[in-house]
């Protein structure tokens, strides 16, 4: 019986390079929020997955930040980007 396995490639899915920028804005948000600076942290996370989100719309199949389709990798980055922000702000209007 052949299996038919999916098909991964880099040069199909996103670029290195671009992942390895998001893994260092997360790093520096991790580190803003360790020092107290979980304002500044909370904005950089959500301001990189608008940033990757729009990207994903304008830019299409080019985009170097691929996970799924279009519609679902816009989506996810942009409900994750005002969702992070909407709690922040939630937070802060209890406290």
């Amino acid at each position: 019986m052949p299996q038919e396995h999916p098909y991964v490639s880099e040069a199909k899915e996103g670029k290195p390079v671009c992942e390895w920028i998001v893994a260092l804005l997360v790093c520096v948000s991790g580190v803003l929020a360790a020092f107290g600076y979980t304002t500044a942290a909370t904005a950089v996370l959500a301001a990189t997955a608008i940033v990757l989100g729009t990207m994903r719309i304008i830019l299409r199949e080019r985009s170097p930040w691929k996970v799924r389709s279009v519609a679902f990798d816009a989506s996810m980055s942009l409900c994750f980007g005002v969702g992070v922000s909407l709690l922040d702000l939630s937070i802060r209007v209890m406290l």
